[in-house]
C-alpha cells in the first residue's frame, strides 16, 4: 500500500489509517478474541469499547506511534501465521489464544497482556524465528 504520510506524525494519512483499522479489526475478529483482549493488543483501555466500534467502522487507527506500531506488528504476526500454516487457516486463527510452551504455557495474547508492547515484540520475534527470518 503506498501511503501518503501525515507530515506531523510521519504516519499514513487518515484515509489509509481508516483502511488499516478495518483490516486489523477483521483480523482480531478472525482470531475470535474477547473485547478485552482486542483492546489489550491495540494498547487501549479494556473499557474503551467505543474505540473498537469506531475502528470497525473505519475511523483512523494509529494516531499515536505506539498504536500504529502495534497494528504493524499484529499484521506481521498474521502474515507469519498464514505462511507457517498455509493449509490450516483454523490453526493460524486459533494460535494467538492457544497455550504455548515457548511462552511458559501462556497464550500469545496473555503474553501481550502481561508484558504490553514488549510482549507483542516477543510474540512477533518468536514467529519470525520460526519462519527463519
Amino acid at each position: 500500500m503506498s501511503a501518503v504520510l501525515d507530515q506531523a506524525t510521519n504516519a499514513p494519512a487518515a484515509q489509509d489509517r481508516g483502511a488499516l483499522a478495518k483490516m486489523v479489526m477483521t483480523l482480531l475478529d478472525h482470531w475470535n478474541l474477547s473485547t478485552e483482549d482486542q483492546a489489550a493488543l491495540l494498547g487501549i483501555a479494556p473499557s474503551n469499547r467505543s474505540a473498537l466500534t469506531r475502528y470497525r467502522k473505519g475511523e483512523p487507527i494509529g494516531t499515536s506511534r505506539d498504536q500504529f506500531e502495534r497494528v504493524g506488528h499484529l499484521l506481521g504476526i498474521h502474515k507469519n501465521l498464514r505462511l507457517l500454516f498455509p493449509q490450516n487457516r483454523d490453526l493460524a486463527y486459533r494460535w494467538m489464544s492457544s497455550r504455548n510452551k515457548a511462552f511458559d504455557n501462556l497464550s500469545p495474547v496473555e503474553v501481550v497482556k502481561d508484558w504490553g508492547f514488549a510482549g507483542l515484540l516477543m510474540v512477533r520475534a518468536y514467529l519470525d524465528r520460526a519462519r527463519g527470518v
